[in-house]
């Protein structure tokens, strides 16, 4: 069974809900990393940040992160060594970053992505697989080593 950490702000709450709902009678074990309650005030990075960190820890297989875009989960997301995580908005882009960049974190706009379409890119991403060819091996290491790098070696 998939393991599938959520997390959202105010501006994901209710997506994050239902699709949280749907993918547990699916079968997969949903771990939420919040917001419990509605709140907002509240600041994406507090659920995010936790939920990237149980990626990149292997905690859980995939990580589903959503604010109002989806830009500022994924901003924080790809903070944390580890996490490759992209906004998505389309169902090519869904698997497709699976396949060729090992995605291992999506970020979705709660309030610029219907349930739909939402639950299609999540269906996409969690089904895909990455393909382990050898060039695309070789651009995750190379993004790999940008994470040991020092700025001033740039």
């Amino acid at each position: 069974m998939m393991r599938v950490g959520m997390a959202a702000d105010h501006g994901g709450f209710a997506l994050k809900d239902q699709i949280a709902g749907v993918l547990r009678e699916e079968g997969y074990e949903v771990v939420d990393f919040g917001a419990y309650i509605l709140n907002p005030e509240d600041d994406y990075p507090d659920y995010v940040v936790p939920l990237a960190r149980a990626v990149a820890q292997k905690e859980v297989d995939r990580g589903v992160a959503i604010c109002g875009s989806g830009v500022g989960a994924a901003i924080a997301a790809n903070k944390v060594p580890g996490v490759r995580a992209a906004l998505i908005t389309d169902a090519y882009s869904a698997h497709q970053g699976v396949e060729h960049d090992d995605m291992n974190l999506i970020c979705l706009g709660g309030w610029v992505t219907g349930y739909a379409l939402a639950r299609d890119l999540i269906q996409g991403f969690l089904t895909a697989r990455f393909s382990g060819l050898e060039r695309h091996q070789r651009r995750l290491d190379k993004v790999a080593r940008l994470e040991q790098l020092e700025e001033q070696e740039w």
